[in-house]
């Protein structure tokens, strides 16, 4: 019950302000009235799968995936359209093409889809493959990519 509460409030807390490091995370957690040390929290935002965008007033700031399975919060789909900059099928693979450090933010996402037709993918800094079942798939995968990217 404590982990799933903690859980909400991480959420509910990277979303009202720009936290940058775990450290960080614990004293908004503490303030909050949860006593974590920082391994728990590192194992919080691994559970979650959280990971940093770029702040607006800090550096970086963590960021989460919409809940649903599938689904993109509409910040993540703001943030996936913002750093893309093409997408095209190449026989079975999906290259996904991004500004200059975004390539592994791209990546979250796509993995985030959870595509049937979608076997994995590999995020370099600019650049992600995605490697799908056919050419077939990798065809409808960048097509419902491209619509979430609207490029």
């Amino acid at each position: 019950m404590l982990r799933n509460a903690r859980h909400t409030k991480i959420l509910e807390l990277i979303e009202e302000k720009e936290i940058e490091t775990q450290e960080e995370l614990c004293e908004e957690l503490a303030n909050a009235h949860f006593n974590v040390t920082q391994a728990t929290v590192s194992r919080d935002v691994r559970e979650l799968r959280l990971f940093k965008v770029a702040g607006t007033q800090k550096r970086y700031r963590y960021a989460a995936i919409g809940k649903n399975e599938g689904e993109l919060s509409d910040k993540m789909r703001s943030l996936f359209q913002a750093c893309l900059e093409s997408i095209q099928a190449v026989g079975n693979i999906v290259v996904i093409k991004t500004m200059n450090g975004n390539g592994a933010n791209a990546g979250v996402v796509i993995d985030r889809l959870n595509y049937a037709e979608v076997a994995g993918s590999i995020a370099g800094d600019d650049t992600v493959f995605t490697v799908c079942q056919s050419p077939e798939a990798a065809q409808e995968v960048m097509e419902r990519l491209t619509r979430i990217a609207r490029i």
